[in-house]
């Protein structure tokens, strides 16, 4: 059977241990099967909100949408359903040899965790998963992006078909919708408030994993 997990990346590719950025996290919105209706209804929202006087040319983005676009998103992302699964990474427990690998490890190893925690709860041996990912906007690790997710896919498909395709988050609903499911995480983790519209998605989460634990 067909899956398709949509990945997304939230936080900064180093060791700092500033306030707001404690943590590098993956996150992942599942859908089973054909979902074009849930494709559709994330792009007809965006286009009520362009027809509303918000202009959105980059698509949606937690960190950068206002509230009451956020309170929208959410309220549709929480009607859909998805399952979404978030593996939060708190950097100041990273180990020296992490850190002198350096950022691309840092990101490679990220999705290596979530990957390996999620697959098994998103699918089953024959399948074939996409692996729908938002492309790093940062020339220099675009190929790290890759080169990430494309190795984690060579081994992990000993009993699954794993189909790579890095996308930049506009084309695709449920970057989207992964990446608002970060969002609502790294305030929570970071001790930020947590305004109610964005509780409206906790039924979905799959599971929130942090093999390095919490500040």
């Amino acid at each position: 059977m067909d899956q398709y997990l949509y990945l997304d990346e939230t936080g900064t590719l180093d060791f700092e241990d500033r306030p707001g950025e404690r943590y590098f996290g993956v996150g992942s919105a599942h859908s089973r099967g054909p979902h074009g209706d849930a494709l559709w209804a994330g792009h007809q929202l965006r286009l009520e909100l362009e027809a509303a006087g918000i202009h959105l040319p980059k698509g949606l983005h937690a960190k950068n949408d206002s509230a009451m676009t956020r309170a929208q998103v959410f309220g549709l992302i929480a009607s859909q359903v998805p399952r979404l699964d978030v593996t939060m990474l708190y950097k100041a427990r990273a180990d020296q040899q992490i850190r002198v690998a350096g950022k691309a490890h840092l990101y490679k190893l990220a999705v290596w965790l979530h990957l390996t925690h999620t697959l098994e709860h998103v699918s089953s041996p024959g399948d074939r998963v996409f692996l729908v990912v938002g492309q790093l906007q940062t020339a220099g690790h675009r190929h790290a992006i890759r080169h990430a997710v494309a190795d984690a896919a060579t081994k992990l498909t000993h009993d699954r078909t794993l189909v790579p395709c890095i996308w930049d988050a506009p084309t695709a609903w449920g970057i989207q919708a992964a990446d608002y499911a970060l969002w609502r995480t790294q305030r929570e983790f970071e001790g930020k408030a947590i305004p109610g519209y964005a509780q409206a998605i906790d039924e979905c989460f799959g599971g929130r994993y942090t093999p390095w634990g919490r500040a």
